[in-house]
C-alpha cells in the first residue's frame, strides 16, 4: 500500500514514535538480525562489530576471502556473545542475493531481518576516463556499476520485501526495517587529484536510489546512506603517499578517518534512535565537504 496519494499528498500518522523516552535503550539492537555486506575488513567489519556490541546477531558477507571472513565472524561471536556467520555472496547477482537471504540467513537467524547494510563496493583505479582503450574503460565502468549501484538495488529489493512482510504480519519485536547503504562523499563532490568518474557516478546513484526508497518504504522501513570521506581501508591502497598528502591538505581535521569512527553513524541509523530519520545522506568526512 502506498502512503502517497496520486495528488502527491502523504498519509498522516503512517508511522509511530518509540514508546521509550530514554535515549540509551533506543540504541540497543538486542534480539535483532542484521546483514552487512562487504564485511571481511574495513568499514563493513567495523559496522558488524558495532552492531554485535549493541546486541544484534549479524550475518556478514564476503566475496572471495573465505578464511578471513570466517575468522572475522568467529571473533565477533567470541567478543560479543552473539550469533555471527559469514556467507559468500556475489552482490552483482540478484539470484545470489535472494537465495542467500531467503534460503540460508532467514532460516538460520530466527526467521527475521531488521537491518541491512549494503556496504560492498569496488574502486576505480584507472585514472581519466578518456585514457586507455575504450573497451577496457567500458568494461571496468560496468563492473563498478554492477557492484556499487546495481548490487545495492538487488539487496534493497530483497530486504525491502522482507521488511514489508514482517510489518504486515506483525512480527514480534519488529518496529521498522532499516536499510543503510554505504555511499561516499564522492557521490556529492568530485575528488582530486585522483580521477574516478565511474566511481563518483555510482555513489551519486546510490545516494539518490536510497532517498527514493525512503519515500517508497514509509510505514515499514527507513532508508538512509552514510557517505564516508577518506578512510584508512583497502579500497584506497592503490593511491600513493603523495596523493594521500594531497587529501590531507583538503581535510580540515588533517587526517584520514579510521573505520571505527563510523560505528556510531551506522548504529544510529540502524537503531530506533533514528526513528524519525529517513532519506538522509550522513556525511562523515572530517570536514572535507565543509569549505
Amino acid at each position: 500500500m502506498s502512503h502517497v496519494s496520486p495528488a502527491g499528498l502523504f498519509a498522516h500518522d503512517s508511522t509511530a514514535p518509540p514508546a521509550s523516552n530514554r535515549v540509551l535503550p533506543l540504541f540497543s539492537l538486542a534480539g535483532k538480525t542484521a546483514i552487512v555486506s562487504g564485511a571481511t575488513a574495513g568499514i563493513g567489519y567495523a559496522v558488524a562489530q558495532g552492531f554485535a556490541e549493541a546486541g544484534a546477531n549479524v550475518a556478514i558477507w564476503y566475496n572471495s576471502k573465505k578464511e578471513q571472513a570466517e575468522a572475522a565472524a568467529a571473533e565477533i561471536e567470541k567478543d560479543f556473545g552473539v550469533k555471527c556467520k559469514a556467507y559468500q555472496v556475489n552482490v552483482a547477482s540478484f539470484p545470489a542475493v535472494s537465495s542467500v537471504i531467503n534460503d540460508h540467513i532467514l532460516p538460520e537467524f530466527n526467521s527475521r531481518l531488521d537491518i541491512f547494510v549494503a556496504n560492498s563496493g569496488i574502486a576505480w583505479e584507472d585514472g581519466p576516463m578518456l585514457d586507455g582503450a575504450a573497451e577496457d574503460r567500458i568494461k571496468r565502468y560496468k563492473q563498478i556499476i554492477d557492484t556499487n549501484l546495481d548490487g545495492t538495488f538487488y539487496c534493497a529489493r530483497v530486504a525491502g520485501e522482507i521488511f514489508r512482510r514482517q510489518k504486515q504480519e506483525g512480527l514480534e519485536g519488529f518496529t521498522y526495517g532499516s536499510f543503510i547503504a554505504t555511499a561516499s562523499m564522492s557521490g556529492s563532490i568530485v575528488n582530486i587529484p585522483q580521477l574516478q568518474t565511474a566511481y563518483n557516478a555510482s555513489k551519486a546513484g546510490v545516494i539518490h536510489l536510497v532517498k527514493s526508497l525512503a519515500v517508497e518504504w514509509v510505514g515499514f522501513a527507513r532508508a538512509n546512506t552514510v557517505s564516508p570521506g577518506y578512510i584508512v581501508t583497502e579500497i584506497s591502497k592503490f593511491c600513493d603517499e603523495g596523493t594521500k598528502r594531497a587529501w590531507r591538505d583538503k581535510i580540515p581535521m588533517g587526517r584520514e578517518g579510521m573505520p571505527n569512527e563510523l560505528k556510531g553513524a551506522y548504529l544510529y541509523l540502524a537503531s530506533d534512535a533514528a526513528s524519525y530519520t529517513t532519506g538522509i545522506d550522513l556525511v562523515v568526512d572530517g570536514g572535507y565537504c565543509a569549505p
